[in-house]
């Protein structure tokens, strides 16, 4: 057994068995491009970190060849070894750094986050992680003497050159996995148990008790019982671990059979109330009077971003994001008539100034600029401010006339059946506008336009996917902007009915 797979079996025991054991279920498996992106990230992290460590041995070969080669460096006190591979019982694991200490005659073992802190926000416990390969390592009888964490230094702030000594932060973590080896021994012995020798039926995904988000991906598998809408998605629901259980343990599933007095907060109940009705719940006059609150020009506006774990360029801080697009449409006048305005940034260098320079010419000093979610707009200009104090006025301006239309659905003002009890705008869009929809772009959500915009500028392609990859970003972009125009147009007429 792998880390991976062990790391998998502590998040969920039925999702690691499946994955060993029924290979048929491959496609539940597929990385999204979220993870694509992130194994791309962590990749190029690794690489630069090994940079700490000049004249470091890198063993490329695979499986048994890997362990021997490991071996005889050990043997011969090698200085540094980048990916060593162990195995003991019928456990594995690749170190990704390992150095030799002559004073104690011992290992110090490295292992290399991309992420700003000992937490990952991705839910990996990075100390059981650690904790996995000591127990192999000292197993074998290689004598361990310190246990590092090498992770980003969010504090850092890049200049005209990258600087690898200041842009990682090295965590002594070697008491943590001291007191942690015993137990986690014992859950991998249990982990090769449950996944070698007992059977599926033997397995409980305890998913069944998380909210959607938390779910591992062959949850429908696990539990077809459940209902592809159901009490898993009540709105926050995953917040409210208390009230999902009292609804499973019950044996309630499906939405239908929730009772009339079990307790729900204000949202959850809207949304039930929409979806037994199935019909909108609509407030007219809040909504008429959130509308009224702007002012023309209306500037529907949306930023594409790349958060960089590495700084790309100057003045970024790791993982700051860099935003190389935006979509404007414009709206003058009550007549409703829009125009549209993008930017998309071609150049391998810092898009910030080209931005800022388009949104000078394209927003005015008056009007209402409308944003989902605006807090990441917001977030974007205050880091572009930052980085160019003498834009920083305009950017406060454009960041103190931001409303957020997303608020009129968070707020229950507007409460679709087929919301599911979301306010993203991909829930809402085909609501409110069936005819429209993201189904039918190549590029259909954030994370994918982020990596392409990465591939585009610095990937080996040839003109024509770049090509390829512009059209996508700006088909994406200015659906976002448009969706919002539609939106409001929805609301409007709402509004004044």
């Amino acid at each position: 057994m792998d880390k991976t797979t062990y790391l998998a079996y502590c998040q969920c025991p039925k999702n690691a068995w499946l994955k060993v054991n029924k290979p048929e279920l491959h496609e539940l498996f597929e990385l999204s491009e979220f993870e694509k992106s992130l194994s791309i990230m962590g990749h190029e992290v690794e690489m630069m970190a090994q940079k700490l460590f000049p004249h470091g041995v890198f063993i490329k070969s695979l499986e048994k060849d890997a362990v021997d080669i490991t071996r005889q460096h050990v043997e011969r006190k090698t200085p540094v070894l980048f990916q060593a591979t162990f195995e003991f019982d019928d456990f594995s694991a690749r170190s990704d750094i390992l150095t030799y200490d002559a004073v104690s005659d011992s290992w110090n073992l490295y292992e290399i986050k991309a992420s700003n802190s000992l937490k990952d926000t991705n839910e990996v416990d990075f100390i059981e992680d650690a904790s996995f390969q000591a127990v192999i390592i000292r197993n074998l009888g290689i004598k361990l003497g310190k246990i590092f964490i090498i992770h980003l230094n969010k504090e850092y702030v890049r200049g005209d050159e990258l600087d690898i000594k200041q842009l990682f932060i090295i965590e002594d973590i070697t008491d943590q996995v001291g007191e942690r080896e015993g137990k986690t021994w014992n859950k991998m012995n249990q982990a090769e148990k449950d996944i070698f020798e007992k059977s599926e039926q033997e397995l409980v995904c305890e998913c069944i008790y998380a909210g959607r988000s938390a779910e591992c991906t062959t949850f429908t598998y696990s539990h077809p019982e459940v209902p592809a809408y159901s009490v898993h998605d009540l709105a926050r629901i995953g917040s409210s671990k208390k009230t999902l259980r009292l609804l499973i343990d019950s044996g309630i599933y499906d939405l239908d059979d929730i009772p009339s007095e079990f307790h729900l907060t204000e949202i959850q109940s809207n949304q039930l109330t929409a979806y037994r009705n199935k019909k909108p719940m609509i407030d007219h006059k809040s909504i008429e009077k959130e509308l009224k609150e702007l002012q023309y020009p209306l500037y529907f506006f949306d930023y594409e971003t790349y958060a960089s774990a590495v700084p790309l360029f100057k003045g970024f801080h790791p993982f700051d994001q860099i935003p190389f697009q935006f979509s404007l449409h414009v709206v003058n006048d009550p007549t409703g008539e829009t125009d549209n305005f993008e930017y998309l940034h071609q150049a391998d260098s810092d898009p910030s100034e080209m931005i800022i320079g388009e949104l000078r010419s394209l927003i005015g000093p008056k009007g209402s600029i409308i944003a989902w979610n605006k807090s990441f707009e917001q977030s974007i200009n205050t880091q572009l401010a930052e980085r160019n104090p003498k834009h920083k006025a305009f950017l406060e301006d454009i960041n103190s006339r931001i409303y957020d239309l997303m608020d009129i659905f968070k707020k229950q003002l507007y409460v679709h059946p087929d919301f599911h009890g979301k306010t993203s705008i991909k829930k809402v869009l085909p609501a409110l506008a069936p005819e429209l929809s993201y189904n039918d772009l190549t590029i259909k959500e954030g994370a994918t336009a982020s990596q392409k915009w990465r591939e585009m500028i610095f990937g080996d392609l040839v003109p024509t996917e770049k090509e390829k990859i512009l059209k996508d970003l700006m088909d994406y972009c200015g659906q976002d902007t448009y969706a919002m125009y539609v939106i409001w147009k929805v609301l409007a007429g709402t509004s004044s009915t």
